[in-house]
């Protein structure tokens, strides 16, 4: 969901500063951000609005805006942090008043929550007039509480923040202690976001902005005005559906083509297969002949002791190389017949893989010395000696020793 939620964000907004002052007067500022590949960019920044018929030539049609509204008719009270505010604790901020008749702002800082309300007819009449432009209000917020949410951004490092008449203080922790405003307050010094300048009038409208754009990510401050929220719920809601949307269709265009292709293939493997069985009925009588001239050729071999390419002279002198002064080689096979076998089959048998060695020797011991360092040699799988017999004629003893490998 990460990876899509850029698409579900509103990514193009404004946000209005609306001061009344005492008289009545107006003091409009406005500034407008955009959000493109993951980067904030601020597109617009006006101060000094005269009227409200101007906002339709400084920002288009069906803009999105976050209005904030400030000075006359807005109260702020600053009470012990509540997380939830209710006909019964309402009356700290006015006593004998019925909350439903008011907007309700609360924001929480430390230990402390500044509580900011308006007459809901008072509220309904400013965003009236903006949607009254071709402009769609998402969001109303009450006095710089906003800016809590872009004060990192700021070229503020001290605990009192100063900028076009608002004068906020701050504990050690950056938590909020108090507020006040006075018309004729300055910030002391050039204001930056970052590393841009900005006009200290064109703040809280930036802030406001930031709030709408960014508003999954941040703890929005703002007052809790219904039709608003149904308003930004449905906003967002229409952009989750058309994305979802555009990616189920792209989804089942993939599949059309993946069953395209594979249909494609299928049918030309088909195409291939029915030329391949053809060739293959047509040439079945002449690969059984081979077959056959295969296993007489295969059989021939087997009789002539092929046995898979073993070099036997190669083991003739290992076992050559073993043999004691005392011992004389008479005969040396290789896969000797197998008489037994022979008489059983009524066909000359062999035995497989196995070397017989004759020969003489005054003595038994030096054959079985012989035979134990045979033994040593990882390709012998068996040595025995089958028969020794001593001959008093030649005063010698004959041997037969068999060899498995």
């Amino acid at each position: 969901m990460s990876m899509l939620e850029k698409y579900y964000r509103i990514n193009q907004a404004a946000g209005i500063s609306i001061h009344v002052n005492n008289d009545g007067s107006l003091l409009i500022s406005v500034c407008s951000v955009l959000v493109e590949n993951n980067q904030l960019e601020i597109t617009k920044k006006i101060t000094e609005v005269r009227t409200f018929d101007e906002l339709k030539n400084i920002l288009p049609l069906k803009t999105f805006v976050a209005i904030n509204l400030s000075g006359k008719g807005i109260l702020h009270k600053r009470i012990e942090k509540t997380d939830e505010l209710s006909a019964g604790n309402f009356n700290l901020i006015l006593p004998n008043a019925n909350p439903d008749e008011f907007y309700i702002q609360n924001f929480i800082s430390g230990e402390h929550s500044f509580v900011s309300v308006i007459r809901k007819a008072d509220g309904d009449k400013w965003t009236d007039s903006i949607s009254s432009l071709g402009l769609v209000p998402l969001m109303l917020s009450l006095g710089p509480f906003p800016v809590q949410n872009i004060v990192s951004q700021l070229n503020v490092y001290g605990n009192e923040i100063i900028f076009n008449g608002h004068i906020i203080l701050r504990d050690d922790h950056t938590y909020w202690m108090d507020y006040r405003y006075e018309e004729t307050v300055e910030s002391p010094f050039a204001l930056k976001v970052d590393l841009e300048g900005i006009n200290e009038k064109t703040v809280i409208p930036y802030a406001s902005a930031f709030q709408l754009v960014l508003a999954s990510k941040l703890d929005v401050i703002k007052a809790d005005v219904a039709p608003l929220e149904t308003s930004f719920t449905q906003k967002i809601a229409g952009k989750k559906l058309k994305v979802q949307g555009f990616i189920v269709l792209t989804i089942f265009f993939m599949l059309l083509l993946i069953n395209y292709a594979l249909l494609s293939w299928l049918n030309a493997s088909n195409t291939q297969l029915a030329t391949r069985v053809n060739t293959t009925a047509q040439s079945t009588s002449d690969i059984d002949e081979l077959n056959k001239e295969i296993k007489q050729k295969d059989s021939i071999v087997r009789v002539l002791g092929w046995e898979g390419g073993i070099n036997k002279s190669g083991l003739i002198d290992q076992v050559a190389l073993m043999l004691p002064s005392e011992l004389t080689w008479r005969e040396v096979a290789f896969d000797p017949v197998d008489i037994a076998s022979s008489r059983a089959q009524k066909s000359t048998a062999f035995y497989k893989r196995q070397m017989r060695i004759t020969g003489s020797s005054e003595k038994i011991i030096p054959v079985n010395e012989w035979i134990a360092r045979v033994k040593t040699k990882r390709w012998v799988k068996n040595i025995q000696l089958e028969s020794y017999t001593y001959n008093s004629e030649l005063n010698t003893g004959q041997f037969t020793i068999t060899i498995s490998y």
